[in-house]
């Protein structure tokens, strides 16, 4: 589940846990995009995978929830 800013992601009650991550680009795409989606399908099969959501300007960002 990808989500754009504003629109979090579909949690539960607290208490849970986030990972955060930044990233900067290349101006050159090189696969970046496709390989940002494979990472996301892999990450959503894994147990207690919650959501995630993610933003870009100059830098990145992407959360991640997890049940523990």
């Amino acid at each position: 589940m990808h989500h754009d800013v504003g629109m979090p992601a579909d949690t539960p009650e607290p208490p849970y846990c986030a990972v955060i991550f930044t990233t900067t680009r290349a101006e050159a795409d090189d696969g970046y995009a496709a390989m940002a989606q494979h990472m996301e399908e892999l990450t959503a099969a894994q147990p207690g995978y919650l959501g995630i959501e993610s933003a870009r300007t100059d830098v990145g960002i992407t959360v991640s929830y997890w049940r523990d």
